[in-house]
Protein backbone atom coordinates (compact mmCIF):
# COMPACT_ATOMS: atom_id res chain seq x y z
CA UNK A 1 0.00 0.00 0.00
CA UNK A 2 1.17 3.65 -0.76
CA UNK A 3 1.98 6.00 1.88
CA UNK A 4 -0.52 9.00 1.78
CA UNK A 5 1.71 12.25 2.34
CA UNK A 6 -0.64 15.59 2.62
CA UNK A 7 1.55 18.19 0.61
CA UNK A 8 0.80 21.56 2.45
CA UNK A 9 1.86 24.54 0.60
CA UNK A 10 1.24 28.32 -0.32
CA UNK A 11 0.61 29.81 2.94
CA UNK A 12 0.17 33.32 4.27
CA UNK A 13 3.49 34.70 3.68
CA UNK A 14 5.33 36.56 1.35
CA UNK A 15 7.18 33.88 0.30
CA UNK A 16 3.41 32.20 -1.01
CA UNK A 17 4.64 31.96 -4.84
CA UNK A 18 7.70 30.26 -3.73
CA UNK A 19 6.11 27.88 -1.31
CA UNK A 20 3.80 27.29 -4.84
CA UNK A 21 7.01 26.51 -7.07
CA UNK A 22 8.27 24.06 -4.37
CA UNK A 23 5.37 21.68 -3.94
CA UNK A 24 5.33 21.63 -7.59
CA UNK A 25 9.10 20.70 -7.85
CA UNK A 26 8.48 17.87 -5.02
CA UNK A 27 5.23 16.76 -6.97
CA UNK A 28 7.33 15.99 -9.96
CA UNK A 29 10.10 13.90 -8.22
CA UNK A 30 8.75 12.10 -5.68
CA UNK A 31 8.33 8.50 -6.17
CA UNK A 32 4.77 7.86 -7.15
CA UNK A 33 5.26 4.34 -7.26
CA UNK A 34 5.72 4.57 -3.21
CA UNK A 35 3.47 7.62 -2.66
CA UNK A 36 -0.10 8.80 -3.49
CA UNK A 37 -0.10 12.52 -2.82
CA UNK A 38 -2.98 14.98 -1.54
CA UNK A 39 -2.57 18.70 -2.51
CA UNK A 40 -4.16 20.87 0.24
CA UNK A 41 -3.01 24.80 -0.80
CA UNK A 42 -3.22 27.78 2.34
CA UNK A 43 -4.34 30.98 0.21
CA UNK A 44 -2.91 34.69 1.29
CA UNK A 45 -5.30 35.03 3.66
CA UNK A 46 -4.77 31.76 5.23
CA UNK A 47 -7.86 29.79 3.94
CA UNK A 48 -7.10 25.95 3.88
CA UNK A 49 -8.22 24.70 0.32
CA UNK A 50 -9.54 21.51 -0.31
CA UNK A 51 -7.88 18.97 -3.00
CA UNK A 52 -9.77 20.02 -5.94
CA UNK A 53 -8.83 23.69 -5.58
CA UNK A 54 -5.09 22.95 -4.03
CA UNK A 55 -4.71 21.71 -7.60
CA UNK A 56 -5.76 24.20 -9.79
CA UNK A 57 -2.42 25.98 -8.67
CA UNK A 58 -0.72 23.96 -10.71
CA UNK A 59 -0.62 22.86 -14.44
CA UNK A 60 -3.88 21.16 -15.89
CA UNK A 61 -1.15 17.59 -16.53
CA UNK A 62 -0.27 17.84 -13.07
CA UNK A 63 -3.60 18.57 -11.61
CA UNK A 64 -5.34 15.73 -13.55
CA UNK A 65 -2.59 13.38 -12.10
CA UNK A 66 -3.30 14.53 -8.29
CA UNK A 67 -6.87 14.24 -8.50
CA UNK A 68 -6.88 10.34 -10.10
CA UNK A 69 -9.12 8.81 -7.32
CA UNK A 70 -9.72 11.49 -4.82
CA UNK A 71 -13.63 11.16 -5.48
CA UNK A 72 -16.06 14.11 -4.37
CA UNK A 73 -17.53 17.57 -4.34
CA UNK A 74 -15.65 20.82 -3.84
CA UNK A 75 -17.01 22.43 -0.56
CA UNK A 76 -15.44 23.81 2.82
CA UNK A 77 -12.07 21.95 3.82
CA UNK A 78 -10.13 21.46 6.86
CA UNK A 79 -7.88 19.78 8.95
CA UNK A 80 -8.78 17.94 12.40
CA UNK A 81 -7.76 15.05 13.80
CA UNK A 82 -9.15 11.40 13.40
CA UNK A 83 -11.87 10.18 15.88
CA UNK A 84 -9.40 8.16 17.53
CA UNK A 85 -7.26 10.90 17.50
CA UNK A 86 -4.44 8.75 16.05
CA UNK A 87 -3.42 11.07 13.30
CA UNK A 88 -4.83 13.93 10.83
CA UNK A 89 -7.81 13.38 8.45
CA UNK A 90 -8.75 15.80 5.85
CA UNK A 91 -12.35 16.90 5.65
CA UNK A 92 -14.18 18.19 2.62
CA UNK A 93 -17.87 17.88 4.22
CA UNK A 94 -20.55 15.29 4.09
CA UNK A 95 -19.89 15.21 0.39
CA UNK A 96 -16.74 14.04 0.38
CA UNK A 97 -15.07 11.00 2.03
CA UNK A 98 -12.50 11.92 4.49
CA UNK A 99 -8.80 11.53 3.43
CA UNK A 100 -6.92 9.50 5.97
CA UNK A 101 -2.77 11.00 5.96
CA UNK A 102 0.16 8.87 7.21
CA UNK A 103 2.42 11.60 6.73
CA UNK A 104 2.34 15.79 6.32
CA UNK A 105 5.12 17.00 4.28
CA UNK A 106 4.75 21.34 5.00
CA UNK A 107 6.11 22.60 1.60
CA UNK A 108 5.74 26.03 3.86
CA UNK A 109 8.70 28.74 3.55
CA UNK A 110 7.86 31.96 5.71
CA UNK A 111 5.75 33.16 8.28
CA UNK A 112 2.51 30.76 8.91
CA UNK A 113 4.53 27.67 8.19
CA UNK A 114 8.43 27.97 8.60
CA UNK A 115 8.34 29.32 12.11
CA UNK A 116 7.32 26.62 14.17
CA UNK A 117 3.31 27.57 14.07
CA UNK A 118 2.10 24.73 11.64
CA UNK A 119 4.45 22.19 13.55
CA UNK A 120 2.62 22.81 16.96
CA UNK A 121 -0.83 22.21 14.77
CA UNK A 122 0.91 18.94 13.82
CA UNK A 123 2.35 17.99 17.42
CA UNK A 124 -1.18 18.27 18.44
CA UNK A 125 -2.73 16.10 15.81
CA UNK A 126 0.21 13.56 16.26
CA UNK A 127 1.04 12.80 12.65
CA UNK A 128 4.26 12.38 11.30
CA UNK A 129 5.90 15.80 9.41
CA UNK A 130 8.66 16.28 7.37
CA UNK A 131 11.30 19.24 8.78
CA UNK A 132 12.23 20.60 11.93
CA UNK A 133 10.08 20.96 15.22
CA UNK A 134 8.61 23.12 16.53
CA UNK A 135 11.75 25.12 18.64
CA UNK A 136 14.08 24.34 16.22
CA UNK A 137 11.21 25.71 13.50
CA UNK A 138 10.67 28.88 15.73
CA UNK A 139 14.27 29.64 16.32
CA UNK A 140 15.78 29.06 12.54
CA UNK A 141 12.94 31.71 11.25
CA UNK A 142 14.00 34.86 13.92
CA UNK A 143 17.55 35.72 12.72
CA UNK A 144 18.13 37.49 15.67
CA UNK A 145 17.43 34.28 17.89
CA UNK A 146 19.43 32.39 15.46
CA UNK A 147 22.51 34.17 15.30
CA UNK A 148 21.81 34.29 19.38
CA UNK A 149 22.46 30.12 19.36
CA UNK A 150 25.31 30.29 16.62
CA UNK A 151 27.01 33.14 19.34
CA UNK A 152 26.49 30.37 21.93
CA UNK A 153 27.29 27.60 19.75
CA UNK A 154 31.04 29.02 19.38
CA UNK A 155 30.15 29.90 15.93
CA UNK A 156 31.64 32.58 14.06
CA UNK A 157 29.21 35.12 12.53
CA UNK A 158 28.88 38.92 11.47
CA UNK A 159 27.79 41.99 13.37
CA UNK A 160 23.82 43.09 13.92
CA UNK A 161 21.59 44.55 15.90
CA UNK A 162 17.68 44.41 15.71
CA UNK A 163 14.81 46.51 17.06
CA UNK A 164 10.97 46.31 17.07
CA UNK A 165 8.54 47.88 14.45
CA UNK A 166 7.15 49.91 17.76
CA UNK A 167 10.29 51.36 18.75
CA UNK A 168 11.33 52.26 14.90
CA UNK A 169 8.05 53.80 15.16
CA UNK A 170 8.27 55.80 18.14
CA UNK A 171 12.16 57.05 17.67
CA UNK A 172 13.62 56.49 14.19
CA UNK A 173 16.48 58.89 14.88
CA UNK A 174 17.45 57.23 17.68
CA UNK A 175 17.72 54.00 15.56
CA UNK A 176 19.13 55.21 13.42
CA UNK A 177 21.96 57.10 15.53
CA UNK A 178 22.44 53.66 17.29
CA UNK A 179 22.66 51.21 13.25
CA UNK A 180 25.66 54.03 12.90
CA UNK A 181 27.90 53.82 15.51
CA UNK A 182 27.55 49.88 15.82
CA UNK A 183 27.62 49.13 12.25
CA UNK A 184 28.36 51.69 10.03
CA UNK A 185 27.56 52.03 6.32
CA UNK A 186 26.89 49.85 4.07
CA UNK A 187 24.66 47.39 6.19
CA UNK A 188 21.66 45.24 5.19
CA UNK A 189 18.21 45.62 6.61
CA UNK A 190 15.76 42.62 6.87
CA UNK A 191 12.84 41.34 8.10
CA UNK A 192 13.90 39.02 11.02
CA UNK A 193 11.27 36.54 10.36
CA UNK A 194 11.21 35.83 6.49
CA UNK A 195 13.67 34.52 3.62
CA UNK A 196 13.87 34.26 -0.08
CA UNK A 197 15.28 37.46 0.19
CA UNK A 198 11.51 39.06 0.65
CA UNK A 199 11.97 42.64 2.27
CA UNK A 200 15.86 43.05 1.86
CA UNK A 201 17.74 46.30 1.12
CA UNK A 202 21.30 47.50 1.49
CA UNK A 203 21.45 50.95 2.83
CA UNK A 204 24.77 53.13 2.18
CA UNK A 205 23.17 56.30 4.08
CA UNK A 206 20.81 57.48 6.51
CA UNK A 207 18.45 57.98 3.75
CA UNK A 208 18.74 54.69 2.54
CA UNK A 209 18.53 53.11 5.64
CA UNK A 210 15.30 54.72 6.86
CA UNK A 211 13.69 53.63 3.42
CA UNK A 212 14.76 49.73 4.14
CA UNK A 213 13.68 49.99 7.57
CA UNK A 214 10.07 50.84 6.50
CA UNK A 215 10.14 48.43 3.67
CA UNK A 216 11.33 45.27 6.32
CA UNK A 217 8.90 46.95 8.98
CA UNK A 218 5.57 45.85 6.22
CA UNK A 219 6.65 42.54 6.74
CA UNK A 220 7.89 41.69 10.22
CA UNK A 221 7.25 43.66 13.74
CA UNK A 222 11.30 42.57 14.24
CA UNK A 223 13.98 44.53 12.21
CA UNK A 224 17.49 42.81 11.99
CA UNK A 225 20.40 45.13 10.49
CA UNK A 226 23.97 43.43 9.32
CA UNK A 227 27.15 44.97 8.44
CA UNK A 228 27.39 44.60 5.00
CA UNK A 229 30.97 42.39 4.00
CA UNK A 230 32.71 41.81 0.98
CA UNK A 231 32.25 38.21 0.72
CA UNK A 232 31.23 35.13 -0.94
CA UNK A 233 28.07 33.63 -0.31
CA UNK A 234 28.68 29.72 0.25
CA UNK A 235 26.01 27.59 1.21
CA UNK A 236 25.29 23.91 2.17
CA UNK A 237 22.91 21.77 2.58
CA UNK A 238 21.69 19.00 5.80
CA UNK A 239 19.93 15.98 5.63
CA UNK A 240 19.20 13.97 9.10
CA UNK A 241 18.32 13.43 12.60
CA UNK A 242 20.53 12.64 14.98
CA UNK A 243 23.11 11.88 12.78
CA UNK A 244 22.65 14.56 10.08
CA UNK A 245 24.96 14.83 6.80
CA UNK A 246 26.24 17.30 5.07
CA UNK A 247 26.13 17.81 1.12
CA UNK A 248 29.03 19.38 -0.89
CA UNK A 249 28.69 23.39 -0.30
CA UNK A 250 27.52 25.45 -3.41
CA UNK A 251 27.45 28.69 -3.98
CA UNK A 252 25.87 31.73 -6.52
CA UNK A 253 27.88 32.90 -8.92
CA UNK A 254 26.52 36.78 -9.79
CA UNK A 255 27.35 37.09 -13.36
CA UNK A 256 26.27 41.24 -13.00
CA UNK A 257 28.75 42.58 -11.11
CA UNK A 258 27.29 45.89 -10.27
CA UNK A 259 24.56 43.23 -8.38
CA UNK A 260 25.41 43.71 -4.72
CA UNK A 261 23.15 40.60 -3.56
CA UNK A 262 21.43 37.86 -4.71
CA UNK A 263 17.67 39.57 -4.47
CA UNK A 264 14.79 37.76 -4.68
CA UNK A 265 14.49 38.62 -8.82
CA UNK A 266 17.86 37.76 -9.03
CA UNK A 267 16.71 33.78 -7.79
CA UNK A 268 13.68 33.29 -8.90
CA UNK A 269 12.75 35.35 -11.95
CA UNK A 270 15.20 33.17 -14.55
CA UNK A 271 16.81 36.43 -15.61
CA UNK A 272 20.06 34.68 -16.52
CA UNK A 273 22.41 36.31 -14.65
CA UNK A 274 23.43 34.00 -11.59
CA UNK A 275 24.29 30.19 -11.52
CA UNK A 276 24.78 27.90 -8.99
CA UNK A 277 27.78 26.23 -9.00
CA UNK A 278 28.07 22.68 -6.68
CA UNK A 279 30.84 22.06 -5.52
CA UNK A 280 31.37 25.81 -4.79
CA UNK A 281 35.12 26.33 -6.10
CA UNK A 282 36.88 26.68 -2.85
CA UNK A 283 39.79 24.30 -1.66
CA UNK A 284 39.36 20.59 -0.16
CA UNK A 285 40.14 22.49 3.50
CA UNK A 286 37.38 24.68 3.34
CA UNK A 287 34.87 22.41 2.14
CA UNK A 288 35.22 20.20 4.84
CA UNK A 289 35.24 23.51 7.15
CA UNK A 290 31.79 24.39 5.58
CA UNK A 291 30.43 21.00 6.05
CA UNK A 292 31.59 20.95 10.03
CA UNK A 293 29.52 24.07 10.66
CA UNK A 294 26.77 23.44 8.83
CA UNK A 295 26.09 20.92 11.13
CA UNK A 296 27.21 22.48 14.03
CA UNK A 297 24.56 24.88 13.24
CA UNK A 298 21.56 22.64 12.43
CA UNK A 299 22.72 21.22 15.79
CA UNK A 300 22.33 24.68 17.65
CA UNK A 301 18.90 25.10 16.90
CA UNK A 302 17.96 21.45 17.64
CA UNK A 303 17.48 20.57 13.41
CA UNK A 304 15.68 17.87 12.29
CA UNK A 305 15.19 16.38 8.24
CA UNK A 306 16.50 19.24 6.83
CA UNK A 307 17.99 22.37 6.26
CA UNK A 308 19.78 24.82 4.58
CA UNK A 309 23.06 26.90 6.02
CA UNK A 310 24.84 30.46 4.25
CA UNK A 311 27.35 31.55 4.84
CA UNK A 312 29.85 34.54 4.54
CA UNK A 313 33.06 34.08 3.22
CA UNK A 314 35.37 37.07 3.64
CA UNK A 315 36.92 38.35 0.78
CA UNK A 316 39.33 40.76 3.24
CA UNK A 317 40.92 37.65 5.96
CA UNK A 318 39.22 34.60 3.95
CA UNK A 319 36.88 34.11 7.77
CA UNK A 320 34.01 31.67 7.40
CA UNK A 321 31.37 33.05 9.06
CA UNK A 322 27.54 31.23 9.48
CA UNK A 323 24.98 34.28 7.85
CA UNK A 324 21.87 31.67 9.00
CA UNK A 325 19.85 28.64 8.26
CA UNK A 326 16.56 27.91 6.47
CA UNK A 327 14.19 25.11 7.98
CA UNK A 328 12.34 24.52 4.95
CA UNK A 329 14.60 25.93 2.31
CA UNK A 330 13.42 26.65 -1.43
CA UNK A 331 12.95 23.30 -3.46
CA UNK A 332 12.44 24.87 -6.94
CA UNK A 333 14.52 24.24 -9.98
CA UNK A 334 16.01 27.47 -9.10
CA UNK A 335 16.85 26.69 -5.33
CA UNK A 336 20.15 25.28 -4.30
CA UNK A 337 19.17 22.26 -1.48
CA UNK A 338 18.63 20.30 -4.53
CA UNK A 339 21.35 20.90 -6.61
CA UNK A 340 23.65 20.70 -3.60
CA UNK A 341 22.29 16.77 -2.93
CA UNK A 342 22.41 16.37 -6.66
CA UNK A 343 25.57 17.35 -6.93
CA UNK A 344 27.15 15.24 -4.05
CA UNK A 345 25.28 11.95 -5.82
CA UNK A 346 21.60 12.08 -4.47
CA UNK A 347 18.84 12.28 -6.72
CA UNK A 348 16.11 14.93 -5.41
CA UNK A 349 14.05 12.02 -5.45
CA UNK A 350 15.77 9.65 -3.74
CA UNK A 351 16.35 12.92 -0.78
CA UNK A 352 12.64 13.03 -0.52
CA UNK A 353 12.04 9.61 0.26
CA UNK A 354 14.56 9.80 2.49
CA UNK A 355 12.88 12.99 4.11
CA UNK A 356 9.49 11.04 4.48
CA UNK A 357 11.34 8.31 6.44
CA UNK A 358 13.20 10.86 8.75
CA UNK A 359 9.76 12.31 9.40
CA UNK A 360 8.40 8.58 10.53
CA UNK A 361 11.41 7.82 12.36
CA UNK A 362 11.09 11.16 14.08
CA UNK A 363 7.73 10.54 15.43
CA UNK A 364 8.39 7.26 16.16
CA UNK A 365 11.20 8.38 18.76
CA UNK A 366 8.85 11.22 19.85
CA UNK A 367 5.97 8.53 20.79
CA UNK A 368 8.38 6.79 23.24
CA UNK A 369 7.85 9.45 25.42
CA UNK A 370 5.82 9.19 28.71
CA UNK A 371 2.65 11.94 28.68
CA UNK A 372 2.03 10.07 31.84
CA UNK A 373 3.03 10.26 35.81
CA UNK A 374 3.38 7.74 38.03
CA UNK A 375 3.80 9.02 41.31
CA UNK A 376 4.32 5.90 42.92
CA UNK A 377 7.47 5.14 40.77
Amino acid sequence: MKTRVGIIFGGRSGEHEISVRSALSVINAIDRRKYSLVPIAIDKEGHWLNPFRSAELFPDDVRVDLLNGIQGADGAFGLLPDRGFNGMTSLAGAEMPSIGLDVIFPVLHGTYGEDGTVQGLFELADIPYVGCGVLASACGMDKSTMKALFREAGLPICKYASFLRSEWESDPDRIVGEMERSLGYPMFVKPANLGSSVGVSRAGDSVELRRAVALAAEYDRKIIVEEALTMREIECAVLGNEYPQASLPGEYIIRDKAKSFLDYTEKYAGTGNNEFIVPAPISEELTEKVREMALAAFKAIDGSGLARVDFFLRSDNGMLLVNEINTMPGLTDASGFPKMWEGSGRSFTDVLDTLISLAIEKHADRARNKTTFNSNH
